[in-house]
């Protein structure tokens, strides 16, 4: 604790002003004017963003939100427990290639569903599989043989809440293929079976408390959750209204791949860490979850069964082609934009995030709204993305 205390004060520190010889105005006027254009013309309900380094704050702003909102992050939960994963890769606690199964033991007993029927995969679940989304495990909600498997009443649903979900079959041999899918949910098992503690108990020792993300829960307290941003769904007419969604509770069971809920500024305090090499991670373990791990394939487009839930056939702006360990990547560098192999994601209430480790830049863009990747926060996504890099030439 006495050398983590002083890290931290150094780190925090430097999380809440940009360098005095910036000129961050023209960013400011910028972004303000984007995010209020985008509520005005109704693509987002409202928004957050956040521009940074790993130790300065240039912008932090917000349209129809309070900056200092609590949203669900969804997805983004996911590089979170991956970063716990590496911790513990780091400690020699868990190693990548070793079967998934050595650690959860329920891994052993996978089977993959093939033209209707079940048979035992070729190979087994990797923890670098779960990490690099190759291990053969889909959502319901984008795979129709998933959702015909629990529509059968073979495997429960994933909105009927607690763990049930994770005894879905994979639907090809691990290794073969990249599929988005339930692997992250299968790491946070991992992370409490080897920890000894659940998620929640993990994440707040080892990364939010270290790292003052003071904002950042599976289960919102009661005295923050006035500032919890609704969740709005498009309306035939174009607009939005409060959503009717009812997220699943988190009680016993800590979703790895999407359960948290926090704010832009603790996100950015994760991102920084990552974006540093410090805090909670070594420089050479960023490096190995920033490499390219799916080989010659890419990311295909998302499908969805749901579409008031996930945009069908919608791509993740940035030109994300390439998965590493826990975040997506562009293999090639975007002309006046990201550099190459950028650590992206998002969650599907419509929460972004990249970590341009080349051009030294973080961006974090909130809202809170369904379809996921619905084109009008894709939109302010790009048009966010190019005021930041035209302003860091």
């Amino acid at each position: 604790m006495t050398l983590v205390l002083p890290l931290l004060i150094l780190f925090l520190a430097g999380c809440t002003s940009a360098p005095p010889k910036l000129d961050t105005a023209p960013l400011a006027s910028s972004v303000d004017q984007l995010l209020h254009s985008a509520v005005e013309k109704k693509q987002v309900p409202g928004a957050v963003a956040i521009v940074a380094n790993s130790t300065s704050i240039f912008y932090e702003g917000a349209a129809a939100m309070d900056k200092s909102a609590i949203v669900a992050i969804a997805s983004m939960t996911k590089p979170i427990t991956s970063a716990a994963v590496m911790q513990l890769v780091e400690s020699g606690k868990i190693k990548l290639d070793d079967p998934a199964s050595h650690y959860a033991p329920e891994l052993a007993d996978l089977q993959v569903l093939e033209n209707g029927k079940l048979r035992p995969p070729k190979s087994p679940v990797t923890v670098r599989h779960l990490l690099a989304h190759t291990a053969g495990f889909g959502y319901e909600f984008m795979n129709q043989q998933i959702a015909a498997h629990v529509k059968a009443g073979k495997t429960p649903s994933i909105m009927a809440g607690g763990d049930g979900f994770l005894k879905a079959p994979l639907l090809f041999d691990p290794g073969t293929r990249w599929e988005y899918g339930i692997n992250t949910d299968w790491l946070g098992r991992i992370v409490e079976k080897v920890s000894g503690k659940n998620l929640a108990e993990y994440f707040h020792e080892h990364i939010f408390q270290p790292l003052g993300m003071h904002d950042s829960f599976f289960v919102v307290p009661e005295d923050k959750k006035a500032r919890l941003a609704a969740i709005h769904q498009r309306t035939p007419d174009g607009g939005f209204e409060p959503g009717k969604m009812a997220l699943p509770p988190a009680t016993t069971f800590f979703s790895g791949g999407g359960g948290l809920f926090s704010t832009a500024l603790d996100y950015t305090r994760f991102c920084q860490a990552i974006l540093s090499g410090k805090y909670i991670l070594k420089p050479q373990t960023v490096d190995s979850m920033g490499e390219n791990q799916i080989a010659d394939q890419i990311i295909t487009p998302f499908r969805s069964l749901v579409p008031q839930f996930a945009t069908d056939g919608a791509e993740l702006p940035g030109s994300l082609d390439k998965f590493g360990l826990g975040f997506a990547l562009n293999s090639n560098a975007i002309e006046g934009g990201r550099g190459r192999n950028t650590m992206a994601w998002a969650g599907i209430f419509n929460t972004f995030f990249w970590i341009d480790r080349e051009r030294k830049t973080i961006g974090i863009l909130l809202t809170q709204m369904s379809p996921g990747l619905d084109p009008g926060p894709n939109q302010l996504l790009e048009d966010f993305d190019r005021a930041v890099y035209s302003w860091r030439k």
